[in-house]
């Protein structure tokens, strides 16, 4: 069985925040890949160690998606997207 998407309330303002052509390439391309296999992407340490950071370029610049994935339900839930700039503290704020 696949597993689906879910996204945190945020997620969707997220995109809204990043270059329109980035936001596109993320809906059309990149969640796909992360839902093909879930688990072969980074596990982060610490208290976000639940989560898993999937990165990617584009322009010059290094982007990030926070997901967790919960095995027994087949859902990826996205936390957040953006820029590494401070990235995983943000995450922790929206997480923990």
């Amino acid at each position: 069985m696949a597993f689906v998407d879910a996204f945190h309330p945020k997620f969707k303002s997220d995109l809204k925040k990043i270059d329109k052509l980035v936001s596109k390439e993320i809906k059309e391309r990149h969640l796909d890949i992360i839902l093909e296999n879930p688990t072969d992407f980074t596990l982060l340490k610490g208290k976000l160690s639940h989560i898993r950071s999937y990165h990617f370029h584009k322009n010059g610049t290094q982007y990030r998606i926070a997901y967790e994935v919960l095995e027994n339900e087949k859902i990826v839930f996205h936390y957040m997207v953006a820029s590494r700039e401070n990235f995983y503290k943000k995450l922790e704020g929206r997480v923990l």
